[in-house]
């Protein structure tokens, strides 16, 4: 029987953490008019790697009405505009500790207050989580924040428990009130990240999926997908990954897409749909990931 992977120590999770937020920052000059969004997303990640650490994810960056779940493709020709607002997501993983932060900057200078209401919400949020606190009530005060600036919060998107190894581990956080009665345990980490719009409160699918995970290991026919489950499971786990990463694996994107294929429909791994505010509107993202406390919550992405 295979042995499990030892518990990432809180020490590992703080590392992460400050290698995300390190990242976070420096990544915020990248974000300027006519730049290459792949150009963004692999710089994002060298930068995590060149920090001894691997990306939690693939780094996302989502433009307007896109809210999240966009990561560039191969060769992917997307430019960032000059009225753009962008959101951009990304995480360190360090020995099974992850860290998992955001940022959203307005480049038409015209929606600070949209921008302003998902950072203020984390911050309220923040605020009010210690062991005891239900997850309702966390969602709760964030959409009471992003309601005061006259925004809606996006009611499918919510913040998640993080474990080592496990970025979303089966815990999600709302960013509305909900009679979710589960109680935050000191000792838990979570990624809270409050999205709002001026659209209509939710997202739905589009028909882009550029980042994956493994989901059930299992039997496939062809060659080459069985070797790309093997390439998967060595170098990203239950970690989500990039289409654009496999691409050194195979000699062809056909082979990559056929493999990615038959994968998805053995349902050995799934896709995560770009998402798109449902009326069109423009979203906003702030995150943090935390450490819960008896009488608190620590930032670990500070």
């Amino acid at each position: 029987m295979e042995e499990e992977a030892p518990e990432a120590s809180m020490e590992e999770f703080r590392e992460a953490g400050k290698i995300g937020a390190k990242v976070r920052e420096e990544s915020k000059k990248l974000i300027n008019i006519g730049e290459g969004i792949l150009d963004i997303a692999e710089t994002i990640e060298g930068m995590i790697r060149e920090e001894g650490a691997e990306p939690a994810f693939p780094a996302n960056v989502s433009v307007n009405e896109i809210a999240a779940h966009y990561t560039p493709e191969f060769e992917d020709g997307a430019v960032i505009g000059e009225n753009d607002v962008v959101k951009v997501d990304m995480g360190a993983e360090l020995n099974g500790a992850l860290s998992d932060t955001a940022y959203t900057i307005d480049l038409s200078g015209k929606h600070g207050k949209l921008v302003e209401a998902s950072e203020k919400a984390l911050e309220s949020a923040i605020s009010n989580m210690r062991a005891g606190v239900s997850i309702g009530e966390i969602g709760g005060i964030i959409e009471e924040k992003i309601k005061e600036y006259g925004f809606k919060p996006v009611a499918n998107l919510t913040g998640h428990r993080i474990k080592t190894g496990m970025l979303h581990s089966g815990i999600d956080v709302p960013s509305i009130k909900t009679d979710d009665p589960y109680q935050l345990q000191e000792g838990e980490v979570y990624a809270i990240e409050p999205f709002a719009t001026d659209g209509k409160g939710f997202v739905s699918d589009t028909d882009q999926v550029e980042i994956f995970s493994l989901y059930m290991p299992g039997r496939l026919r062809m060659r080459q997908s069985r070797k790309l489950l093997n390439h998967i499971i060595s170098n990203y786990g239950m970690l989500p990954f990039a289409e654009r990463w496999l691409m050194g694996e195979f000699k062809s994107k056909l082979l990559l897409k056929n493999a990615l294929k038959e994968m998805l429909r053995m349902q050995v791994i799934k896709g995560y749909p770009v998402l798109k505010e449902a009326g069109g509107g423009l979203v906003s993202q702030a995150e943090h990931t935390l450490l819960i406390k008896e009488d608190g919550a620590e930032v670990l992405t500070k």
